[in-house]
């Protein structure tokens, strides 16, 4: 599928009969993946239409895959593979399958 740091494409859907809000990705070697969560694809929808976004895959998760984006054009980085919890999603102990934590912006 993917290797861990590859670069993958988020291609808009507006013409997606289920959701035209939907983002595709597309792993490097033009083959899709998936999509992005639907709760997320408005936000980077609108970060893709103001341009610099970039995206890796992080790796295979329980649910199907971790994608990193950096919407200011850097290119996203791997986390330290020391912090197992950086690749465990949702984290363990969580029952809710929609959980999702609150946004906790470094100052």
């Amino acid at each position: 599928m993917c290797v861990p740091g590859e670069p993958v494409y988020l291609v808009p859907e507006p013409k997606n009969p289920v959701d035209p809000r939907a983002i595709a990705v597309f792993s490097a070697r033009h083959i899709q993946i998936g999509y992005i969560r639907a709760e997320r694809a408005q936000f980077i929808g609108g970060a893709l239409q103001r341009g610099g976004l970039a995206a890796i895959f992080q790796g295979k998760a329980r649910w199907g895959a971790t994608v990193r984006a950096h919407l200011d054009g850097t290119q996203p980085t791997l986390p330290d593979v020391s912090d197992s919890r950086a690749f465990d999603w949702p984290p363990p102990g969580s029952e809710d399958p929609d959980w999702w934590p609150d946004e906790e912006w470094p100052d």
